[in-house]
């Protein structure tokens, strides 16, 4: 096997060191970003172990309660509820339930998720949804809608049938006063009206930067293989005098 010898040059050089050192930052960060999206997803699980926060007609602020669990008594508005539509369900097109709840005599509301439930075949009928006459106890996590995993599109409304939410939006639809959060019901003591509370968790995607962090340093190794495969030559002989 012929002899070999590594043949050294500046400026490859140079250029293979700073792409593997941005390679290596940027894998760095990413591994950065997982480990603060997992302790923000330990902080969630303490949060939502916690006790439950009580929501009267007092206006709470929206970071304050924030992936809390709250607890709410009031009675249901549905003349103000909304379906959030393109809400899938083993494979099964529906709606998000979103009414709000009336909390005390001074008008302030809050608004619930009270689940899914399915569409109908002809998709311009919308189903009916039951609803508890009376006060009720309302107990879950409170979200702010919009914030990423709840925002769908830039479309706005369609009557009853909403393609995104926001507080903000739902304010400038509904002539009510409304808590700054919803409130993503619970299943263990709903009432019996045929709507799904499964909830997925938040998707916080830590998978996602593992899976970028891995590429990124994947990447610096074939950097620094492919500059050592063109600078590594064999030998060439010298022809005697």
């Amino acid at each position: 096997m012929a002899d070999l010898e590594f043949r050294f040059s500046l400026w490859p050089a140079l250029a293979a060191a700073a792409g593997i050192a941005l390679t290596l930052a940027l894998g760095n960060w990413q591994l950065g970003r997982g480990q603060e999206k997992n302790e923000l997803k330990a902080r969630i699980d303490r949060l939502a172990a916690g006790p439950a926060i009580h929501v009267s007609a007092t206006e709470l602020g929206a970071d304050d309660v924030q992936l809390r669990r709250v607890e709410a008594l009031g009675v249901y508005e549905p003349k103000y509820a909304v379906l959030i539509d393109n809400r899938v369900r083993h494979g099964a097109a529906g709606y998000h339930v979103v009414m709000p709840l009336k909390l005390g005599e001074d008008g302030r509301y809050v608004l619930v998720n009270r689940g899914w439930i399915a569409a109908e075949r002809d998709r311009s009928s919308l189903p009916v949804v039951k609803t508890p006459a009376g006060p009720v106890t309302v107990t879950g996590m409170a979200l702010v809608p919009g914030r990423r995993f709840l925002e769908l599109s830039g479309k706005v409304t369609e009557g009853r049938v909403w393609q995104n939410l926001t507080i903000e939006r739902y304010r400038q639809a509904m002539p009510i006063a409304i808590q700054p959060f919803l409130i993503q019901q619970d299943a263990a003591g709903a009432p019996e009206d045929a709507l799904v509370r499964e909830w997925d968790p938040p998707d916080l995607g830590v998978d996602k930067h593992y899976g970028y962090a891995f590429q990124w340093f994947a990447l610096a190794v074939l950097i620094l293989v492919f500059y050592l495969v063109t600078h590594v030559k064999r030998k060439t002989e010298k022809k005697p005098a």
